[in-house]
């Protein structure tokens, strides 16, 4: 097997020499997967960003991680390193009545987290920290959360965005005060008190996330904010039989209007309707999106951990699914074989390399579009 100088090497040389471009190499050990030397040099040389991937769905190891600095060893580091993925947007949905303080400590506990390890970690508060991080060999840790009802009042956006908070999407599957959720029983929209903490994330440079918000809601963000709104990761409704969790070609019109992303999910039933589901039912939905509005708008958005769903421990596996209405139709797997595991952006983009995407456009799916459009929402 090559080291990781040897495949360095190789992917300098990819560019200038197409008899060399066909061969195919071992990343890793504990895989006999090969990659072509086209995928490998995209994925290193590209800043990927993953919009929705929480250091861990183990629960209790993931505050284990949080609470003790000395739980989380260099060990722990390596597949989070050799993944290629340099960024992580660590979102999780939280609330009811004591959201503020919940959300409080989650955020406060990845930033010491960040603190205690900025060996191999950093937080993500300007575009430029992208390239910055990737560059010092560290990944990057991008604060956001999956529902906003810690906004008790339009200053709270000010105070969790002192926090670091970057990103916040604006419900949850459910209604609240701002807007409804996906699985809500009425499509309705923004109220008012949802307009305004719109437009104090505006103000203050916080990214607007509308992938579990209801369609109404959705469409109504796009035309409440003077700046993109994110579909950090979501899928298209035409390709998953109706799914509520997806999203109608009009949402995706609006966001292609917009200037902004679609981070595209691999769980399983947001994929596709019926089995078998497989990667290249997930790469028909950057397709569509791509054919709908222009591959410059797509992103990825996993939506698990390095490791996915189905490899949670049975217990929480159970009462995971068990949390959700109905309507969410989980089915015996969550995850899709051949993008649940900590290698997966190099099955994505041998994929998108089988659907003729150019180097580019890969670049750009891969996390540039993302890193882009946070630039435009951001600022310098």
């Amino acid at each position: 097997m090559a080291t990781r100088r040897s495949f360095l090497a190789s992917a300098a040389l990819a560019a200038a020499a197409p008899a060399f471009n066909r061969r195919r190499f071992a990343l890793f050990p504990w895989s006999a997967t090969e990659y072509s030397a086209r995928a490998i040099a995209l994925v290193q040389r590209s800043t990927v960003i993953d919009m929705l991937s929480p250091l861990s769905l183990n629960f209790p190891l993931m505050e284990k991680w949080l609470t003790v600095p000395s739980a989380f060893t260099a060990a722990d580091f390596e597949p989070f390193k050799a993944s290629g993925i340099n960024a992580l947007h660590i979102a999780v949905g939280m609330g009811g009545p004591d959201a503020y303080q919940q959300t409080y400590r989650y955020l406060s506990m990845h930033n010491s987290f960040v603190t205690m390890h900025d060996q191999w970690f950093g937080r993500i508060t300007l575009a430029s920290d992208f390239d910055r991080l990737k560059k010092a060999g560290r990944v990057g840790i991008l604060l956001g959360m999956q529902n906003s009802e810690h906004f008790r009042t339009p200053n709270d956006v000010d105070e969790f965005f002192k926090l670091g908070q970057r990103v916040s999407q604006l419900t949850y599957n459910a209604r609240n005060m701002i807007g409804n959720g996906s699985t809500e029983r009425r499509d309705e929209g923004l109220s008012d008190y949802g307009v305004a903490i719109v437009e104090r994330m505006n103000k203050v440079g916080m990214a607007v996330d509308v992938s579990h918000c209801g369609d109404r809601t959705s469409l109504d963000a796009f035309e409440a904010s003077k700046a993109p709104v994110l579909i950090t990761h979501s899928n298209a409704r035409a390709l998953a039989s109706g799914h509520p969790r997806t999203k109608p070609d009009e949402v995706f019109r609006a966001a292609g209007k917009a200037g902004s992303v679609v981070g595209i999910t691999g769980v399983r039933m947001f994929v596709k309707g019926s089995e078998p589901t497989t990667i290249e039912d997930l790469l028909n939905h950057f397709d569509y999106v791509a054919k709908l509005i222009g591959p410059e708008h797509l992103g990825v958005g996993s939506d698990i951990d390095l490791y996915g769903y189905d490899k949670m421990p049975p217990d929480q596996y159970k009462a995971l699914k068990a949390s959700y209405k109905g309507v969410y139709g989980f089915r015996e797997k969550i995850d899709i074989e051949g993008v649940d595991h900590p290698k997966r952006m190099y099955d994505l983009t041998e994929g998108l390399i089988r659907r003729k995407y150019t180097d580019a456009q890969i670049e750009g799916i891969l996390g540039g579009n993302f890193k882009r459009v946070f630039t435009q929402i951001w600022g310098g």
